[in-house]
């Protein structure tokens, strides 16, 4: 039997505030494979991407323990939960980074503004293995008992086989039960942002964000969307380093 000493530390954070109910079903999940510490911003994050906090000071609380845990509220970003992780928060640095479940998925250009993706890129930037794990459903009390099957299987492939440094993976999952699992690309598509024009009771204008996604290629097999849509979870790999080369060896012909 592993000693606990020897078990992996792994990190669970999210965007959705310490209180969501995806955070405690991927606690649950990852108790099977290690000590596991928690750290979640005490407020929602949705849509707080890489952000992180520099105009004030940041503190990480003990809360009430999930499921038996070490659990802190942080009143930073996700990015900043992870960050102080790995610089004096625990006696030690997690091994393994893995965020979620979010209520909502973030596949495609999602990726960029997702607060749950923020944490997992950041673990990468850390040189651990990590996961951003989302559900594709939106509503307060989301059925997570089926997408937990996959976090476990996708987590299990992640300590056999590890992942690139500086690499992490962006796990989406269909609603109900998922027929299996589809390494994708990311879908190229985006959001057709609308912004509403509306008066508060001060009579102040004010807008509020509305739109709708667009995809540029509906039926793009290879792609986590289409995944989703013909009932599969997607894992596509996500990398840090945002350089796109092609373009690069176009420019190096320019003349400055």
């Amino acid at each position: 039997m592993q000693n606990e000493k020897d078990k992996p530390l792994i990190l669970v954070t999210n965007d959705d505030g310490i209180h969501a109910s995806g955070l405690r079903e991927l606690v649950e999940v990852m108790k099977f494979f290690g000590n596991v510490v928690v750290i979640s911003s005490e407020v929602s994050m949705s849509g707080k991407a890489c952000g992180i906090t520099v105009d004030h000071p940041l503190r990480a609380t003990p809360v009430e323990q999930i499921h038996g845990v070490p659990t802190f509220k942080c009143n930073g970003t996700p990015v900043d939960s992870v960050k102080l992780s790995f610089n004096g928060l625990f006696n030690q640095a997690p091994d393994y980074v893995v965020s979620g479940i979010n209520h909502g998925a973030n596949s495609s250009i999602s990726v960029i503004y997702s607060g749950t993706m923020g944490a997992a890129i950041e673990g990468g930037l850390h040189g651990v293995p990590s996961i951003g794990f989302s559900l594709d459903d939106y509503s307060a009390d989301a059925d997570f008992s089926k997408a937990k099957l996959v976090v476990a299987r996708v987590f299990q492939s992640v300590i056999e086989n590890g992942i690139p440094e500086f690499t992490c993976l962006n796990v989406n999952i269909p609603k109900g039960k998922p027929e299996g699992i589809k390494v994708c690309r990311q879908t190229h598509g985006k959001w057709m942002e609308e912004f509403e024009k509306r008066t508060d009771p001060h009579g102040r204008e004010y807008h509020w964000l509305s739109g709708y996604f667009h995809n540029f290629e509906e039926e793009a097999e290879e792609t986590d969307i289409f995944a989703l849509k013909n009932n599969f979870a997607s894992v596509v790999p996500v990398r840090v380093d945002m350089t796109d080369y092609e373009t690069m060896e176009q420019l190096k012909r320019w003349k400055f």
